[in-house]
């Protein structure tokens, strides 16, 4: 059988995942979302698993519109996996909704923890409290591995009682919103113009003008430009600057670029 792993990714987490995951499983394909075709996609996976960040307590906007152009077998096992940073929330019960329309089974739907790269609430945790994380995380993907080798049909993870209903008002009042959320972002003296922040974005919100960034107002808000700027020149309102960065350590610059790549092909 073979699986194919979709993945969203700007600051490497879920990347980091979906390469774990593919270790225990046979015949595995990964596939960035960032390179699939606008058109619709057409999936003969006999697994087919979706890999992304908790955006907001929810599903970001870039998977959901993959989904609705996704066409699957409806026989195919369909599994999923919220990398958060402790805060699942209903994001798997949302996208157990989305797939309900289409008609299609969510068959498993887990929740990863690994470090927040929401550098706008704090920066990243020192380096023996990552390694801890990703300890545990690749313990628990090892476990997700058997239950997807086995097709196991299970209900998707949630976050506790509390979170549900809060969170995903927070995330409905937000989502009309997230793409003009740039507005906070500035580069401040310390950018040289080097454009990875253009080159890295996977909405192509950013260009580079007189030697500057300007976002475009269709942001994803997943930090990637913040956290992978060499000068750490990009801020996001007030409160970022001198805030230590975080993307994962297994996951380098180029890993990164390489699935922005694929678009231009």
């Amino acid at each position: 059988m073979n699986t194919l792993l979709y993945f969203y990714t700007g600051t490497g987490n879920s990347l980091w995942a979906a390469r774990q995951l593919a270790g225990f499983l046979e015949d595995t394909q990964l596939i960035p979302l960032a390179a699939c075709p606008p058109e619709d996609v057409s999936s003969a996976g006999d697994r087919i698993g979706l890999i992304f960040p908790v955006h907001i307590w929810g599903v970001p906007p870039p998977v959901i519109q993959f989904l609705e152009r996704l066409n699957i077998r409806p026989e195919s096992y369909v599994f999923a996996v919220a990398v958060n940073a402790g805060q699942v929330a209903a994001t798997l019960i949302q996208l157990q909704k989305i797939l309900e329309k289409k008609h299609l089974l969510l068959s498993s739907g887990f929740s990863l923890e690994l470090p927040s790269n929401y550098i706008v609430w704090r920066g990243a945790i020192s380096q023996a409290k990552q390694q801890k994380k990703f300890a545990a995380a690749q313990r628990k993907i090892e476990s997700i591995s058997a239950v997807i080798l086995r097709r196991e049909k299970r209900p998707p993870e949630k976050g506790t009682f509390w979170q549900n209903p809060f969170f995903s008002w927070a995330y409905r009042k937000s989502f009309p919103h997230i793409g003009k959320m740039d507005k906070a972002f500035l580069s401040d003296e310390k950018c040289n113009g080097c454009g990875i922040c253009a080159k890295i974005c996977p909405a192509k919100n950013i260009e580079i003008a007189e030697g500057k960034p300007i976002w475009r107002h269709r942001c994803e808000q997943c930090f990637a430009c913040i956290q992978w700027c060499p000068e750490e020149a990009i801020q996001y309102g007030k409160g970022t600057s001198g805030k230590k960065r975080y993307h994962h350590p297994d996951i380098s610059l180029k890993d990164m670029l390489i699935q922005i790549a694929e678009t231009m092909r």
